[in-house]
Formats: structure tokens, C-alpha cells, sequence
């Protein structure tokens, strides 16, 4: 595997911190801060019902509320983080954490949707500044030895932070209001702003070029308009103007930045490191395993309320096996990867994850209840808790130390773009398999009655209270057809992960570890 060279005329201005309780708190510090930015992303997928009603918002604003967020993220990970590298990492952490804040402390006075799609986009603004410079602070502080356990920390509560805050929301929801779902990232940036003030290191890189101004805005433009046409498709149409503009826009503007950071002198991100087994694999891994994963999300909702019946709390609290299975797992996946390499423990963790996939779209029923997919929830815990870790690795080891802030940004950008893709692909699969699996289960009742039971479970439910004796027929038959748009969407799913697989296999990182390099 192949090392970006260091550049003579940069350095890192702090050496690696050596004291153990210092460490600690560094690793506390940001991971505080991570899980305040992660599970404010989540939080309000329980409470889309809630914000309709006291907004007066419309579906279509509701989810811009939801996405407004992720927009902004995704589109500013890559440029802020090599800001933080070039003008230094601990400014810009609290600098993110004010806005972050301030803008969460918004959303909770907002009364209109305009105003909280607002608060949203500048909450986005400020975890853009949180997010990769919490990875760059922990790989540009921890001594080599140190480095790959404190990752495989960071790397679980990544994945177990939107379930985090998927359950503290579940429980404001169903015990407060949806107001309360910001207390907990409002708290911890708090605690997180105190820590890292005082903890944390600041490590910048020493340049004599000038900053890729160019590069940061084409990257913005192309992970910003790439998102934006992603949410949009499923809701307005793969062929209306605002999606078919903001993928033009997304893909223009990506290959443009490719083109401008082959020639420029010091690129944002040197392209040619993607051409890497270990950067390339390690990114493709997690677009496809987050991806996945917040798919999961928008479809299990629904069945655990609509099917099963549950509260917002309960439905939350199904979720738990998955983290119980990544979190020990991606702590653990340092010393495994050592012992058995990289690219074996990657491959094994897609397998795994795969089979999880795979399980539910065997085993998903009506009839069978939770006990159907929760072997399935374990396993994909089990998968992403293996391969997460090193494929966060082999990212970070790709870039010299004066350039995590882009190695960490490349990282929280394949995330964030693997759930936008996710969500798109596997909910429009969903919604067509649900259209297509209704239908015939409704033929004979009125036309107009099928025409609305076939927009959603939760439209078949509102039908039914009008519909007579023809209610427990219409309820049953979007029960099931929603598990049936269910499995068609996990099999794609697996679909894609055995794809993953082969190329983890075939491409993966040679098993060298980063001291021998």
C-alpha cells in the first residue's frame, strides 16, 4: 500500500500527546461531540408526524426540515476539514460547536417550517465544522500504538449514535414533545465545548501555498447538488427539474474538482490516492454499509408502528440488538484486523452484513412479528461492527497527519453520502413494491379507496377509518404489502453488499500494518 509522501514545506505544529488520562479525555471529548451531530440527524425521523401538525407543514416541508441538515453536511465536510488542517483544527471544533448550538437552541422556539428548515441548514452548517475535525484531533493526537483502538471507538459510536438518538427522541416523543429531541445534542455540545477547550490539542499544517479555494467550492457544489438530487428524486420525481438540475449540477461540478485537483499544485484531496486498495475499498465500504443502514431505518419505522403496533419509545428500542452487536464489535475490530489483516476482517464484516440483509428478506413477517427480523438486526450489528473500524483505518493511514482533517472528511463524507444514496434507492424500491403489492390485495373495493391505500401504509390506515366493513381487509393487505416492499428492498441490499464483498476481497488492502510502512 502506497503512503502519501510528506511535503517538506509542511509540519504539524503539536507532536503526538503521550499522557494517558489526556488521551482520555481527548477520546471523550470528541466523542461527545460526534454523537451531539449524530444523533441530531436522527432524531427527528420519529418525529415527522408531530412537526406536520404543530408546523402546519406539509410533507414536502417536513422532509426538507430532515434533509436540510444532511444537505448542508454533506456538502461542507470536505472543505471545512481541510480548513481545519490548514488553519487549525480546535477553532474550528468550537467554532462549529457555537453555531451548532445556538442554531439546535433555535429549532426548539421555531414556529413555522421556514424557520426550522433554517435553524436545520445552519445546524448542518456547525456539524460540518464538528464532524471531521473530531476524527482529525483523535488520529493527529494519539501516538501510533494508541491510534487504531481510539478509532475503533470513534468508529463505534458513529454507527450507534443515530440509534442513540433515534431512542432519546422515541422517548421525548412518546413522554414530551418533539421540542425535547434537541435537549440531548444541546447538552452534549456543551459538555463537549468545556472538554475540548480544555483538552483538546490544536494541530494545524504549515503552508506556503495558498488555500484550494476552487477545489473547496466544486466539491461543495458536487457532494451539495449529488444530495439534493438524491432526496429529491423519490419525492418529486427522477424526472422533475430540482432533481434532474441538482444531479447536472452534482456531477458537473464533481468532475470539474477532479480535473482542477489533478493539475493544482496542492490539492484539497490528491484524486490519484483513490487508485489505493485501502482508501478505495475503505470508502466504498461505508457508503455502502451507512447506506444500507439509514435505508433500514426508514423502512423499520413504519413496521414496527404500523405493523406491530408500537409506540415511537418501543420502536426505538427494537433497534438496540444492532448497536449491542456494533459497538463491542468495532472496539474489538483493531485487534482482529491485526491478527488476521485488514482486508480479511472487512470482507468478513460485508459477509456478515450481508447475511443480516439477507435474513430479513427471508424471515420479515406479518404473522412472525419482531422475532423475523431481529436475528437479522443482530448480524448487520455484527457486520458493520467488524468493518467499520478498518475501513475507517485504512482511510486516515492513507493521508499524512497534516492532512486528516481531509482523510476524516472523506470518511464522514462517505457516510453521509452512503444514507443519502440509501434512503433513495431502498425507499423508492419500498414505495414501488408496496404500489405493486396493495393493489392486487384491494382488487374489487372502489377505485378511489385503492388509488389512496396505495400511497402508504399510513394513507391505508386513514382509509380504513372510512371504509366499513372493508377496514380489517385494507389494514391486512398494507400490512403485508409492506413487508412485501420490504423484501424486495433487502434483497437489493444484498445484492449490493455481495458485490462489496468481491471487491473487498479482490481489491482490498494488502495485510501490512501501518507501522511496518
Amino acid at each position: 500500500m502506497t503512503v502519501a509522501p510528506q511535503t517538506p514545506e509542511l509540519d504539524v505544529i503539536d507532536p503526538f500527546v503521550h499522557d494517558a488520562r489526556r488521551l482520555r479525555s481527548i477520546l471523550f471529548a470528541m466523542i461527545t461531540a460526534l454523537v451531539a451531530v449524530i444523533a441530531a440527524m436522527s432524531g427527528l425521523n420519529v418525529a415527522q408526524q408531530q412537526l406536520a401538525v404543530d408546523l402546519g407543514a406539509s410533507q414536502g416541508s417536513v422532509l426538507w426540515i430532515i434533509n436540510a441538515y444532511t444537505l448542508a453536511l454533506a456538502a461542507l465536510l470536505m472543505p471545512v476539514g481541510a480548513i481545519g488542517d490548514r488553519y487549525g483544527r480546535k477553532p474550528v471544533l468550537l467554532t462549529g460547536l457555537v453555531i451548532f448550538g445556538i442554531s439546535s437552541v433555535a429549532a426548539v422556539f421555531a414556529s413555522s417550517a421556514v424557520a426550522m428548515i433554517v435553524a436545520r441548514s445552519f445546524a448542518g452548517v456547525g456539524a460540518a465544522m464538528i464532524m471531521p475535525v473530531t476524527l482529525s484531533i483523535i488520529t493527529s493526537s494519539f501516538p501510533p500504538d494508541e491510534r487504531a483502538k481510539a478509532i475503533g471507538v470513534w468508529a463505534g459510536f458513529a454507527g450507534a449514535g443515530g440509534m442513540i438518538g433515534l431512542f432519546f427522541s422515541s422517548f421525548m416523543i412518546d413522554v414530551l414533545s418533539w421540542r425535547w429531541v434537541f435537549a440531548l445534542p444541546i447538552v452534549l455540545v456543551v459538555v463537549a465545548f468545556f472538554l475540548a477547550t480544555r483538552f483538546a490539542p490544536n494541530s494545524r499544517e504549515v503552508s506556503h501555498h495558498s488555500f484550494d479555494l476552487v477545489g473547496s467550492v466544486l466539491s461543495a457544489l458536487g457532494l451539495g447538488g449529488i444530495v439534493l438530487g438524491i432526496h429529491e428524486g423519490p419525492e418529486k420525481g427522477w424526472s422533475h427539474p430540482l432533481t434532474i438540475a441538482g444531479l447536472l449540477v452534482g456531477v458537473v461540478a464533481i468532475l470539474a474538482f477532479v480535473a482542477w485537483e489533478r493539475r493544482h499544485r496542492e490539492p484539497l484531496i490528491d484524486v490519484a490516492l483513490f487508485a489505493d486498495r485501502g482508501l478505495s475499498t475503505g470508502t466504498v465500504t461505508l457508503i455502502v454499509m451507512f447506506g444500507v443502514m439509514f435505508g433500514i431505518f426508514l423502512v423499520l419505522f413504519p413496521f414496527f408502528q404500523a405493523v406491530l403496533g408500537w409506540s415511537a419509545l418501543h420502536s426505538a428500542s427494537a433497534m438496540l440488538p444492532m448497536a449491542g452487536g456494533m459497538m463491542p464489535l468495532s472496539t474489538v475490530a483493531p485487534r482482529i484486523a491485526a491478527r488476521f489483516g485488514k482486508r480479511n476482517t472487512m470482507f468478513a464484516g460485508v459477509v456478515v452484513f450481508g447475511l443480516g440483509l439477507m435474513s430479513m428478506a427471508l424471515f420479515t413477517s406479518v404473522d412472525r412479528g419482531y422475532i423475523s427480523v431481529l436475528p437479522g438486526l443482530i448480524l448487520i450489528g455484527v457486520g458493520m461492527g467488524l468493518a467499520m473500524t478498518p475501513s475507517t483505518e485504512v482511510i486516515t493511514e492513507n493521508l499524512p497527519a497534516e492532512k486528516q482533517g481531509v482523510a476524516s472528511a472523506i470518511n464522514d463524507t462517505s457516510r453521509e453520502l452512503g444514507g443519502a444514496v440509501g434512503v433513495a434507492l431502498l425507499g423508492s424500491i419500498f414505495s414501488a413494491g408496496y404500489r405493486a403489492a396493495v393493489e392486487p390485495k384491494l382488487d374489487g373495493l372502489d377505485p378511489a379507496l385503492v388509488d389512496k391505500a396505495s400511497e402508504g401504509i399510513g394513507q391505508a390506515y386513514a382509509v380504513a377509518q372510512q371504509a366499513g366493513d372493508a377496514a380489517p381487509r385494507i389494514i391486512d393487505a398494507a400490512q403485508r404489502a409492506l413487508v412485501d416492499g420490504w423484501t424486495g428492498a433487502m434483497w437489493v441490499g444484498v445484492g449490493i453488499a455481495a458485490v462489496t464483498a468481491l471487491f473487498v476481497f479482490f481489491r482490498g488492502p494488502e495485510r501490512e500494518s501501518a507501522s511496518s510502512r
